[in-house]
């Protein structure tokens, strides 16, 4: 199992100096979000992704992939009624699936709840199937760059667009693909109403990623979900992906953020805990 953290906690930062902190506190990977280097990725130039590269080899830190991929990207929307939306927001995961492998990545999470919600007028079912055509490209693209789409469930106060783990399992099996994968997210299993472990144990092979966060938007052990149960959970399930750390409350700024998520994390999951 490998620890990682995600570069937005580290605002205003250089690239080279948040990885820099991330591997000398400890973290083995550095999860990107895009619009930090630029609001498109289509932007970001085959020098600027090579540098993101060699930078992470030369510091001793691996890229573990990208998320948060729609920030800023303007434009996007996987169920919007207009077909033209629709495909252009296809072929931009296209493109996320080779920026992501650009970078030395493997893994791209998907969550973008604004841009998957469900417009008036719009059944469930039609929202699915127009989905499911917005990701068949990338998949099969991903299949080529050796990288892993994510989807991520999250609340119903984020998304009326699949809100369960097992909707989500039943989105992504669908592609019958290893590239197409379901991420699983602290915060996001607290809405699911059962214990995460539970969830966790019923979405074994189904997951390829796991965000560790609290129920209250900060890092792990900054509030009250007990990772015990969480770690011997993904143990049971032989899962040995990342475990990476994302917040979305900043206010302990990135190195208290960095470093005690990481001590927390390393103490819940050490052997003998």
């Amino acid at each position: 199992m490998k620890f990682g953290i995600c570069n937005e906690i580290f605002e205003g930062w250089t690239m080279e100096d948040t990885m820099t902190y991330a591997a000398k506190t400890g973290y083995d990977c550095l999860e990107i979000a895009p619009f930090t280097i630029s609001n498109y990725v289509t932007d970001i130039s085959a020098s600027a992704r090579q540098r993101v590269k060699d930078l992470a080899a030369r510091i001793g830190i691996e890229i573990s992939g990208i998320h948060w991929v729609l920030v800023k990207a303007e434009g996007m929307h996987m169920t919007h009624t207009d077909a033209s939306i629709r495909e252009k927001t296809a072929r931009y995961f296209v493109d996320l699936v080779d920026c992501c492998a650009d970078f030395g990545g493997r893994s791209i999470i998907v969550g973008s709840p604004y841009q998957r919600n469900l417009m008036d007028g719009v059944s469930y079912e039609q929202a699915w199937e127009w989905a499911t055509k917005v990701f068949r490209p990338s998949v099969e693209h991903a299949a080529e760059r050796e990288v892993v789409i994510n989807f991520e469930p999250l609340a119903p106060s984020e998304t009326n667009f699949v809100n369960t783990h097992t909707e989500a399992i039943k989105f992504t099996k669908q592609f019958a693909s290893p590239n197409f994968k379901m991420i699983l997210d602290v915060k996001a299993m607290c809405s699911m109403g059962k214990p995460i472990p539970e969830i966790i144990r019923e979405s074994a092979n189904e997951f390829a990623y796991f965000h560790a966060n609290d129920e209250n938007l900060k890092g792990p052990g900054f509030g009250d979900v007990d990772y015990q149960p969480i770690a011997a959970a993904l143990k049971e399930v032989n899962y040995t992906g990342v475990v990476s750390v994302e917040v979305f409350k900043f206010e302990e700024g990135p190195e208290a953020i960095a470093t005690q998520s990481l001590r927390y994390l390393q103490e819940t999951f050490a052997p003998s805990a």
